[in-house]
């Protein structure tokens, strides 16, 4: 093939984000020539609803009705793959491009946590190219600046946050001083979450995004099953509020690091101090920020979903492979990645943040301290205002660095005393 001719692509899956890229390629047509070299024709289509209006004309394309047959029979250079989903016709019309040697380019994160090593390793052993910007962050390029412009760097960490919907609810929590339940409502109303929010909520949607960076991070098998997933569904304002007080915001994160025990994977709300850059990512904005031995902390912010973003991901993706650039999926050999063993989460050190419901009497206080000295655990600061003897009344705390496995022993010990009233809430403080 010569520079000048146009490099094709099949598109499975036409809907937000399938129409998106079709409106990308027809309304930046010129300038993404100008930079792929060539021009990228979309050559053929397959979709659920024939009939429906997507806003583009799909009159010259090839239609499909079976995306596995298109994967497996089409003549396009370039498979894109987004229908979304970790099995299926998903993964089917993935291998069935992989197999015959097929360039492939995918926004699917679930696809990729569950079986990005296979797909991997399966690509190098055929000959093709799997790409997947889109997967994680939007539009933010936080897989090419891991890939390529950080590839001299060894990397300690890489975090962020990876899901808009949570973002955007803790972010209106903290400003409007509302519950969870009422701004979730009106997340669901304004478009943010979804009629079932759980994938988002839980913590899901951002455990299939982080072992994707941290395989590429560290050069380590994609590992769904060692990332330890909490959601948001338990913040309150209180708990807020308090944060505020002690300089901290409440984001979920998605957290990897190398330790001595492991690869330590982590999804969580955690306190971010005040004064650190991702503490400021508010809204349905998402930020990636990695560590890397020569060139420091890098942040990346930006829109983490919906229509644009995720088609300039998948653009990007497709020009790169114009212009020749098709790298190992997660920047080393496939065969080269390493079965890292998942760091245990009773393994993990750090700080914590406490919040106790417990009668007001005499006493109380002494015994919760028992239960932390007793498990070797430090109380930096401690936080309760005014008396009501016999009443309930809220007592906060914070500790110094201690080990996870003793955080949870004393918190169950505290938990069995008379006067606490509700399990502790337990918020973990990260120190970035």
């Amino acid at each position: 093939m010569t520079a000048s001719e146009p490099l094709t692509i099949a598109i499975a899956g036409l809907g937000t984000v399938g129409a998106g890229v079709m409106r990308l390629l027809t309304e930046n047509a010129e300038l993404i020539e100008h930079r792929a070299g060539r021009p990228i024709r979309v050559v053929a289509v397959s979709a659920r609803d024939r009939s429906r209006n997507r806003g583009v004309d799909l009159g010259p394309i090839t239609w499909f009705g079976d995306a596995v047959e298109m994967a497996r029979e089409g003549e396009a250079d370039v498979f894109v793959e987004l229908i979304g989903g970790a099995e299926g016709i998903a993964r089917n019309c993935v291998q069935a491009a992989i197999q015959r040697g097929r360039r492939v380019v995918t926004a699917n994160k679930a696809l990729l946590a569950h079986h990005g090593t296979v797909l991997a390793r399966m690509a190098e052993e055929k000959g093709a190219t799997l790409s997947y910007e889109a997967a994680v962050a939007g539009g933010i390029p936080v897989i090419k600046t891991i890939k390529q412009g950080l590839a001299g760097n060894r990397i300690s960490s890489v975090y962020g946050i990876l899901n808009g919907t949570c973002n955007y609810i803790l972010t209106t929590m903290r400003q409007s001083r509302r519950s969870f339940a009422d701004v979730l409502a009106e997340a669901q109303r304004l478009g943010y979450a979804e009629a079932d929010p759980a994938f988002d909520i839980d913590g899901l949607d951002t455990a299939h995004k982080l072992p994707v960076l941290a395989s590429l991070a560290f050069g380590a098998e994609v590992n769904l099953a060692g990332v330890h997933v909490e959601g948001i569904r338990a913040m309150s304002p209180l708990d807020i509020d308090y944060a505020d007080e002690l300089g901290y915001r409440i984001k979920l994160l998605g957290i990897a690091r190398r330790t001595e025990h492991g690869l330590e994977q982590r999804v969580h709300p955690a306190m971010v101090p005040v004064g650190a850059s991702i503490a400021h990512v508010d809204g349905v904005f998402n930020a990636v920020v990695t560590e890397g031995d020569f060139v420091g902390r890098t942040v990346m912010e930006g829109r983490g979903a919906g229509a644009g973003p995720t088609a300039s991901a998948v653009v990007a993706d497709l020009i790169d492979l114009a212009v020749g650039d098709s790298r190992p999926a997660f920047g080393i050999a496939a065969s080269k990645l390493a079965p890292i063993p998942a760091s245990p989460m009773d393994r993990h050190r750090g700080a914590y943040y406490v919040r106790l419901m417990v009668v007001d009497k005499p006493g109380v206080i002494a015994d919760v301290a028992a239960a932390l000295r007793d498990e070797e655990v430090s109380m930096e600061a401690m936080i309760q205002r005014g008396r009501d003897p016999g009443e309930a009344v809220p007592v906060v705390l914070t500790t110094h660095d201690t080990e996870e496995a003793r955080m949870r022993r004393a918190l169950a010990r505290i938990n069995r005393l008379d006067a606490v009233l509700e399990p502790p809430h337990m918020i973990r403080i990260e120190a970035l």
